[in-house]
């Protein structure tokens, strides 16, 4: 009896002890996971492996003070791994998990929505017929405390104090020196170093991959074949005054358009029709005119208001009491509002409906709620059961980083230092054209700017798409954006060397 209970009582401690493992929420710094898959891409087999890891962060003294859990993908049956493009994946936030373009983008597994991008249920994923995996291998990285990312303690089993943490890593630097240095380490592992390599980047996501193209190059003495940039933020390149009041004018008639809220001279033309008649419209009469401010003459600005409602679908009235400079949040609450709805911020197809229909912002973004109910079950099924990766940790679809060091912001002019210096270096930038938070015409303003001299505009290029923020949710458009990456890659890896040229 003695013998039995002792034995009991050695199996509960034994329970207790396991049990209390996989409930301690701590990552493992540094191991992965492999699984084999297959799939169809553009009607062609392809077999994959996919690794989901965790890889350290070191400091200068070569201790781990971070770990980034990672997804890579890798083509099957490769005979020249030196030919084979690695395509480097962030989102942004900054604080938001590499999730959004892995499960709806490039890779192999797409979250299910229907043809235009609203969620659907019951949840989960499905193949993703057009991802470039056939084209290029792709690693999907989450920065410090974003997915299963994690700051580590240190050797007296403490956290850094907030602001050493922001010091290393929450900062716009700060974090391009990070992650440059975490990229050296992963491509040396897994042999990359031969590889075309390329950043796509998303949202706040444009400036970390903008950063890394110079950090990786100056600093690592690792040269890149080309940058995509999804909805890009500034990326430092300054947009004020005039210049970002009339920039939003493109965006708003884009979305009054979809909504059917222009007169029906506008209504019947193309999108695209619309929109060069509204660019040439915002560069040469409306930025001059906002410029002119209280000193504009009457006459011009009763025309530019005239103008401005036919394009928009705004009153004339409503137009005037903002003086020709209409917020982001007043058109969201007011293009909509005789019916009672507000527009989304990230996606202005999307429709809320808010407490009051008086006000001058819209209660919450109908878009986000909507994304972030069908992401998260589907990323956390993904990777504990397809891919295999077991974890109590909490995936954070947004994490905690700020405050956010926005300082010396240099991302725009380092790519642009990073293509002049780096003949191989392309550029593209992919926007949705009903995106209200890092609008269309702003990122078309955005490659302009970024090289003046015009001497490296054959390398930058542009596409845009009848959709958000997301672009490839809308199923037209997840094929076509994704079409526009495998070209890009395609087209950029040169069969002869750049040339320098000497004066």
């Amino acid at each position: 009896m003695r013998i039995t209970l002792l034995a009991a009582l050695a199996f509960c401690s034994l329970i207790s002890i396991q049990s209390s493992v996989a409930t301690e929420r701590k990552i493992i710094p540094d191991h992965r996971i492999t699984t084999h898959h297959q799939t169809k891409i553009n009607g062609d087999k392809i077999r994959y492996t996919a690794h989901s890891g965790t890889q350290p962060v070191w400091d200068d003294n070569g201790d781990p003070i971070a770990s980034l859990h990672y997804t890579y993908y890798e083509k099957d049956d490769v005979e020249d791994m030196a030919k084979r493009p690695l395509l480097i994946s962030f989102n942004g936030g900054p604080g938001s998990a590499s999730v959004w373009m892995h499960l709806a983008y490039t890779g192999p597994k797409v979250i299910k929505v229907d043809d235009e991008g609203f969620p659907i249920q019951p949840y989960g994923v499905k193949q993703n017929p057009y991802s470039v995996l056939d084209v290029a291998d792709i690693l999907y990285v989450n920065p410090v405390n974003t997915g299963y990312s994690r700051i580590l303690e240190n050797k007296d089993g403490k956290l850094p104090s907030k602001a050493k943490q922001k010091e290393q890593f929450f900062g716009v630097n700060a974090d391009i020196a990070y992650l440059a240095d975490w990229i050296n380490t992963f491509v040396t592992r897994n042999n990359r170093w031969l590889s075309p390599k390329y950043l796509i980047g998303e949202s706040y996501g444009t400036t970390r991959v903008s950063g890394l193209a110079l950090e990786l190059q100056n600093r690592q003495w690792m040269y890149l074949n080309g940058v995509i940039l999804v909805s890009p933020t500034d990326i430092g390149i300054k947009r004020d005054g005039p210049v970002e009041a009339a920039n939003r004018i493109p965006y708003f008639a884009a979305t009054a358009w979809h909504h059917k809220q222009l007169p029906q001279t506008y209504q019947q033309l193309s999108l695209i029709e619309l929109l060069d008649e509204v660019e040439h419209f915002t560069i040469n009469e409306l930025i001059p005119g906002i410029t002119k401010g209280g000193f504009i003459s009457s006459e011009e600005k009763t025309t530019l208001i005239k103008k401005m409602a036919n394009y928009t679908g705004l009153s004339e009235t409503f137009i005037a009491q903002n003086n020709l400079d209409i917020p982001n949040s007043a058109f969201w609450k007011e293009l909509l509002r005789d019916q009672g709805l507000t527009l989304g911020r990230l996606d202005s197809r999307y429709l809320g409906i808010d407490k009051r229909d008086a006000g001058s912002r819209p209660d919450y973004w109908p878009e986000l709620t909507a994304w972030l109910h069908s992401f998260t079950p589907a990323i956390n099924y993904y990777l504990q059961q397809e891919l295999n990766y077991k974890t109590d940790l909490k995936y954070n679809m947004f994490g905690p980083v700020h405050p956010w060091d926005r300082s010396n912001n240099r991302a725009g002019e380092n790519l642009r230092q990073a293509m002049a210096q780096n003949p191989f270096l392309h550029v593209m930038i992919q926007s949705g054209y009903y995106d209200g938070a890092t609008n269309y015409f702003d990122a078309k303003y955005t490659m302009w700017q970024l090289d003046p001299s015009g001497k490296m505009k054959q390398r930058l290029s542009f596409k845009g798409y009848k959709s958000g923020h997301m672009m490839y949710l809308r199923s037209e458009d997840l094929k076509s954006s994704n079409q526009h990456v495998r070209d890009f890659i395609l087209n950029s890896q040169p069969n002869q060397a750049a040339q320098y040229k000497l004066n």
